[in-house]
């Protein structure tokens, strides 16, 4: 894929913020005490399970104005990566480090028998890693975090025990996106909301994204006339299921998605190519024949699919709104030009079975009732591979479409003008990005113990041109559930099983095939072994633990035929 040129204008002015950032770096606990004004504010906003060409800024038709301003006025990464699911990246976005070192080398709710026990498998931020959001209090940041934690459910691995000041943070990776029977009332057998640490509840009025974001901008309204910066971190839980949304929002997407799969993957290629999100001759990845067409659909499956994907529409278009609300916030009291705005997602698009999950009420998921506090659905694997859109696969699996992420930065004072940039990022590279920023040197030590080396690298040298675009400098793994990938540079081999994989490692050149539809390990079987051997060096590195046959072991139906058959039963008597 070619590389858009970054304007000079903006490299001058980036490495011209970056020199000044530099001036101010010290020791955590050496920071000088003068101008702390001077240092940049940030704000980290992650969405739930957001697929790549979801928004208006990268080639999608829902309503997303706020975000697409992000874009317009900063830079936006097309190759930016995560882990294949949330917790797992969440812990590497605060640590800087791999997954397996810091606690999710799996998901705490999927870890086996075979990995209980073992470093980096304790399903929580282990106390070797040092969040970032620590550092930065320490050396004089405010600090606040509303929305999805998902690293640990007691107060001791709590937010307010890994640096931050201020924080609501629901524990868990998922919960309904309204006030329910459990979350309305304390359990301490069953947590799910912590406020500063404490167990709390939501209140009856209660809609995810409406509250995470209000609840950050009460934090930033207390702050303001504060000479400290703060550091916010907005985690939405959206559009993660179940499907839930405002009958309002979800009426403006009614009649919009009755054309089917085929009508909107042409819409959104169509203007990702238009964008520059996409070479003109760029061959996107085709829909998976695992699963049926549009057109082999009965009527009543359609019309519930067409629903589906409303009530996702509706949940994206309202985080783009509360990101406005906390934007106004910003601009209102003077702050915007000074902030620091980085935008992704935790994963690619999720097109798992979740109708069959166990829920302590019960469940109404006719197509009158889809959407209402009272349902509890997902998408499917074909909107989600329409999501993922122009890659393979989706959440769940290490190829491209379960990896790559939307990402834009706008840098503080620093517009980019809207560019798009092809230069490859990992959610490892924001915890020294945002360090080097604030003037924070990450410390050698944890305690009495060395602090594991972070493994990301800045993207202030690398978009400023000090390091070379591609090739050796994106050496990167990815392990979970074994479902396994490594890249080096344009080259990346995959280990995936059904429906997006083979069980065995394929072998592709991104640069020619970012949709992963050529497998060339039979034409070079040395550049096979070669990435191989990264691939051992990766495991060794990080203590991942090896298990034959874990990719066909774990209990996620992703995909899972099923999803089709129950769009049948959902409105039967």
């Amino acid at each position: 894929m070619r590389t858009p040129i970054l304007r000079r204008s903006f490299i001058s002015s980036l490495v011209g913020l970056t020199v000044a950032m530099l001036g101010i770096q010290a020791s955590a606990a050496d920071l000088p005490a003068s101008k702390p004004a001077a240092r940049p504010n940030v704000l980290l906003i992650v969405a739930d399970d957001l697929g790549f060409s979801d928004l208006g800024a990268f080639g999608g038709e829902i309503s997303t104005p706020n975000l697409d301003a992000l874009a317009r006025e900063g830079l936006r990464l097309t190759d930016f990566h995560t882990a294949a699911t949330c917790s797992p990246t969440r812990s590497m976005l605060l640590s800087g480090v791999d997954n397996h070192l810091a606690g999710l080398g799996s998901m705490a709710e999927l870890t086996v028998e075979e990995q209980r026990g073992k470093p980096g498998y304790e399903g929580y931020l282990n106390e070797r890693v040092l969040p970032f959001p620590q550092l930065l209090r320490q050396a004089g940041y405010r600090t606040y975090m509303a929305g999805k934690w998902h690293l640990g459910l007691t107060e001791a691995l709590s937010p307010a025990a890994r640096g931050f000041e201020k924080s609501f943070a629901l524990l868990r990776g998922a919960d309904d996106h309204v006030a329910q029977p459990w979350n309305t009332k304390i359990d301490p057998a069953n947590p799910w909301y912590r406020e500063d640490g404490k167990l709390t509840t939501v209140p009856a009025d209660f809609y995810s994204s409406n509250f995470y974001a209000d609840k950050l901008v009460s934090y930033l309204k207390a702050g303001q006339g504060d000479e400290k910066p703060f550091f916010a971190y907005l985690t939405f839980t959206a559009p993660h299921w179940p499907l839930q949304a405002p009958a309002d929002v979800i009426a403006k997407y009614e009649h919009r998605y009755e054309a089917g799969y085929d009508a909107l993957r042409a819409e959104r290629i169509a203007r990702q190519k238009a964008l520059g999100i996409l070479p003109k001759d760029f061959q996107p990845a085709p829909p998976s024949p695992n699963f049926p067409r549009w057109n082999r659909l009965s009527p009543a499956q359609q019309k519930q699919e067409a629903r589906r994907m409303a009530i996702y529409a509706a949940m994206v278009d309202l985080l783009d709104q509360n990101v406005g609300k906390v934007i106004a916030q910003l601009k209102a009291s003077g702050q915007y030009d000074n902030t620091l705005i980085v935008f992704i997602s935790d994963n690619g698009a999720e097109g798992a079975n979740v109708e069959g999950r166990p829920s302590v009420i019960p469940r109404d998921n006719s197509l009158a009732n889809l959407g209402a506090a009272s349902s509890y659905a997902g998408y499917g694997p074909n909107w989600a591979q329409i999501s993922a859109l122009p890659f393979s696969a989706f959440k769940g699996y290490s190829q491209e479409g379960g990896t790559t992420v939307p990402a834009i930065v706008r840098f503080p004072s620093k517009p980019a003008g809207g560019q798009i940039s092809a230069v490859p990022g990992h959610v490892t590279d924001l915890a020294p990005t945002i360090l080097q920023l604030a003037g924070v040197r990450y410390p050698e030590r944890v305690g009495d113990v060395p602090a594991p080396a972070l493994q990301g690298r800045s993207l202030l040298p690398l978009l400023s041109g000090q390091q070379d675009a591609r090739g050796e400098r994106f050496d990167k793994g990815w392990e979970l559930f074994g479902r396994k990938a490594y890249r080096q540079g344009d080259w990346k081999i995959v280990y995936g099983v059904q429906p997006f994989g083979t069980g065995q490692w394929q072998l592709f050149n991104l640069k020619n095939d970012r949709a992963e539809q050529q497998d060339l390990a039979a034409q070079h079987p040395e550049k096979l072994a070669e990435l191989l051997k990264g691939y051992g060096a990766y495991v060794q590195e990080n203590g991942v633990q090896e298990i034959p046959g874990l990719s066909e072991r774990i209990a996620r139906s992703y995909g899972s035929q099923s999803y089709f058959e129950q769009l049948i039963k959902a409105d039967q008597p």
